[in-house]
């Protein structure tokens, strides 16, 4: 990632809402296959939206994740779904993991995630998680993920190189010359259920190996790769009990180590890393802190590292890099503009958010963003206000910072 140089440069966390054609041509897919018709609607679909990123005021857009297949306006897991049909060795099941209220209890030292339902934040707040007015995961569309049953093998090279053709044409007609594409991360990938592997490092390394052909032919490509992994911090409220703090950081440890070994050779500045506490809206009163893990973070080998500092749970951590060094010749990618809301965040407002950062990191280190995709989370009006929105506090940010 290259460093700022007169301006406070603009992007977001990667998925934006889909087209109602874009959804019924998804739809049709499953059932259909891939037609000539849906590819070049795809096409015609990812060049259309990143001029509009440029439009909005975004520098460094992406395809808006229309290669990750979304079921619905409302999904949270298009992000982790899309890799199924790019990995061999799994099998389709009828297990949606969203709904599945299988109880694993974590010991001292030997942590394991249990299921969705039975996350401590959704536990605290039951009453609120099953009433269908709360608006806590409201109208999401059922979804079933498969479990690995034989050796895992990247099987995705034509999607992937349909993603990147795709964007490289979007940035040609907008006459830009960056972008990036969204690909799982290894400690992700390593959710699925697993019928196979028979040690979670053995898993870990197996999605790594995986992954990493996706990670190279986007870099190849001459795009940045971005590292979906809320695996770090997300997970901590997957651990029922809680665990304690030294035997998470071991548990997560594995999967830094993991994704330096998927990362191996490839050149840091095309990697952006972007760690989040889930992108479902919920209370999140049982997250883990940012500081907590902030070093593991810094330890996996980007050039980048993205992560949410506009939700309302996680603002106030801006102040803890006023401890912590950025290394030298990285930069940092705040969530200034959240998902988790439908309110629309004031330019200003985002302006004070891009400048605290600036002023502890360094102006030429700080990339505005998103806290998470905004896609399946919002409305779409409500979306695009918002990168308005980012690009405005962006514009008052600079004139502040660099008068």
């Amino acid at each position: 990632m290259s460093q700022n140089t007169d301006h406070i440069r603009t992007t977001h966390a990667g998925s934006l809402p889909r087209t109602p054609q874009l959804l019924a041509a998804n739809e049709a897919r499953e059932a259909n296959g891939i037609t000539d018709e849906f590819l070049e609607l795809l096409e015609s679909s990812v060049v259309d939206v990143v001029t509009r990123q440029k439009d909005l005021g975004i520098d460094i857009p992406n395809d808006g994740e229309y290669g990750h297949t979304m079921s619905n306006s409302v999904d949270y897991g298009a992000w982790w779904n899309y890799s199924f049909a790019r990995l061999g060795g799994l099998q389709a099941t009828t297990v949606d993991r969203w709904a599945d209220a299988e109880v694993r209890r974590s010991t001292p030292g030997n942590v394991v995630l249990t299921s969705f339902p039975d996350r401590r934040d959704r536990q605290k707040f039951n009453e609120a998680y099953n009433d269908p007015t709360s608006g806590i995961l409201a109208h999401r569309k059922a979804t079933t993920q498969p479990k690995i049953v034989g050796p895992l093998t990247y099987t995705g090279h034509d999607l992937v190189a349909s993603d990147v053709t795709n964007l490289n044409k979007g940035l040609a007609a907008a006459g830009l010359a960056e972008g990036f594409i969204a690909a799982l991360s290894p400690g992700s990938c390593a959710r699925l259920a697993n019928d196979y592997y028979k040690s979670d490092e053995e898993l870990l390394y197996a999605c790594a190996d995986a992954m990493r052909e996706e990670y190279k032919a986007i870099i190849d490509a001459g795009l940045t790769v971005q590292l979906d992994d809320p695996s770090l911090a997300e997970s901590w409220d997957q651990v029922n009990p809680e665990p304690a703090l030294a035997d998470y950081k071991k548990f997560i440890q594995l999967r830094v180590e993991a994704t330096n070994h998927a990362l191996r050779g490839l050149p840091e500045d095309k990697i952006r890393l972007h760690v989040c506490w889930g992108s479902w809206h919920g209370p999140h009163t049982t997250d883990i802190p940012f500081a907590d893990i902030l070093d593991q973070v810094l330890a996996i080998n980007a050039g980048a590292y993205s992560f949410e500092a506009g939700n309302v749970r996680h603002e106030h951590e801006w102040r803890v890099w006023e401890d912590t060094k950025l290394p030298e010749g990285k930069s940092i990618i705040p969530g200034v503009v959240s998902h988790a809301t439908n309110v629309v965040e004031h330019p200003e407002l985002v302006a004070d958010r891009i400048e605290r950062f600036a002023r502890l990191v360094g102006r030429e280190n700080v990339i505005a963003s998103t806290d998470c995709g905004l896609g399946g989370r919002v409305h779409p009006q409500i979306a695009v206000a918002k990168l308005e929105a980012l690009g405005r506090g962006a514009e008052l940010a600079t004139k502040r910072l660099w008068r």
